[in-house]
């Protein structure tokens, strides 16, 4: 029997630190950004806050060798006292495993966690067996005796009816992510872990082979990282991680922002300027050069601001790590890059704070929370989460800007939420979260 476990996950989060931090550089103004999260999408993972020591049953490398046994000896449902219970997270393409559960005003999804031994018995019915390699350590919860894991099943195709039938479903990551709502501790915290679970396993099927040799690599530390299997090579592969710089450009005198659109954006859709770093660069000539080389725009100054894991891009590079920036213009005259940009354009922070459309934000995380509830029941499919970018009038803002799950939004709430009279430009203080909507 498939069994929803969804529930240990209730406690799982606990009081991280809070996203809006102090900008040190600024010193004479504060104020708060509009909205209060805990930490960014993806990030603050309620599982993986620190590794157990090696002796720890919950370590990696204890976890893994008290699941082997279990498995070598089939006795899941024998376990011993002093063996924690494992749960287990099923991929299929990318996609997590989830449910969808109704709720007062909208419905809320949730991880759709198995057991030991019905993962197990999934794969049998498929005609598969569970090996301990194919399982990826995720975290623990030493207070509630479990240990997280992730596994890819998508070479089993016979699990979609049978998990459809329990009311399961294999979901995108990018729609889970707009559908969570952002004041919701808990949902925050699944979605980390289910950004977490999709960077290692992606990152496992890129990884078949040593880069150095060309021999199989195979999994070690419970998947944590990958060997390579030629013994005179022996080289030690490790998950990979694509930093990529995020920056609001600022034009101080006219107190504008420049923003910008890529063909691929939604209508009406505007962003912040990004881009990989390059070998050889730091993050703060990444900025210039990205800024330069995309609309011409010559930087100086450059401020940290905040980073956010982003396991939500092509499965060829699972796992980004966007670093955010303010980056304040030294020159101001506009030439696009049309092969990068479809367009970019400085805005007044008047118009940049109606961009900040809540009223969509919310629109859309309702619409594609009922999509999950959809998919889970087995409706096909429903429509482009594009067109659910509107107000409850029917209205149409003219522009507006990344959800609250998107770093872009928060570098530009910041700016635009900033005193007027701030003489350097933002500065961020630390606020208490209460997790209501009354921070909008």
């Amino acid at each position: 029997m498939l069994l929803l476990l969804s529930s240990p996950l209730i406690s799982l989060t606990k009081a991280p630190t809070t996203l809006v931090r102090s900008l040190s550089y600024f010193t004479k103004t504060t104020t708060v950004m509009s909205i209060n999260l805990q930490s960014h999408a993806f990030a603050g993972n309620p599982i993986r806050s620190k590794t157990p020591k090696l002796t720890d049953p919950f370590s990696p490398t204890s976890a893994f060798e008290s699941l082997k046994t279990l498995l070598l000896d089939n006795t899941h449902q024998q376990q011993q006292p002093s063996s924690p219970d494992f749960k287990v997270l099923p991929f299929r393409k990318g996609r997590p495993l989830a449910c969808s559960i109704p709720g007062e005003t909208a419905p809320t999804w949730h991880l759709g966690w198995i057991n030991l031994a019905d993962c197990q018995g999934f794969l049998e019915n498929s005609g598969a067996h569970l090996r301990e390699e194919a399982l990826v350590y995720l975290g623990s919860r030493s207070e509630d005796d479990v240990v997280y894991w992730a596994i890819d099943v998508s070479d089993q195709n016979s699990s979609v009816p049978v998990l459809g039938s329990k009311q399961f479903c294999f979901v995108e990551l990018r729609t889970l992510m707009v559908a969570t709502d952002w004041s919701d501790e808990q949902t925050m915290g699944e979605l980390a872990i289910a950004g977490h679970a999709r960077s290692l396993l992606e990152w496992h099927n890129l990884s078949r082979f040593c880069g150095h040799c060309g021999e199989n690599a195979v999994p070690t530390e419970a998947g944590r990282r990958k060997q390579c299997s030629n013994e005179l090579c022996n080289k030690r592969i490790y998950p990979r991680v694509d930093p990529v710089v995020i920056m609001l450009v600022i034009d101080r005198e006219n107190d504008r922002a420049l923003l910008s659109r890529q063909s691929r954006f939604v209508p009406r859709m505007w962003s912040c300027l990004a881009g990989f770093i390059e070998p050889g660069e730091s993050l703060e000539e990444a900025v210039r050069r990205e800024t330069w080389e995309e609309t011409g725009i010559e930087v100086g100054e450059v401020i940290y601001h905040s980073s956010q894991p982003w396991p939500v891009g092509p499965s060829s590079i699972p796992s980004q790590l966007m670093v955010g920036f303010f980056a304040y213009a030294k020159s101001f005259e506009i030439t696009v890059d049309k092969e990068e940009l479809e367009d970019a354009q400085w805005h007044c922070r008047e118009d940049v704070k109606k961009a900040l459309t809540f009223a969509e934000y919310k629109k859309a995380q309702r619409t594609a929370a009922a999509k999950v509830e959809q998919i889970c029941k087995g409706v096909g499919k429903g429509q482009s989460l594009a067109g659910d970018f509107n107000v409850e009038s029917g209205e149409l803002a003219p522009m507006f800007i990344p959800g609250p799950f998107a770093i872009a939004h928060h570098l530009v709430s910041s700016w635009v939420h900033q005193d007027t009279d701030a003489p350097n430009g933002v500065e961020v203080r630390s606020g208490k979260s209460n997790n209501s909507m009354s921070n909008l």
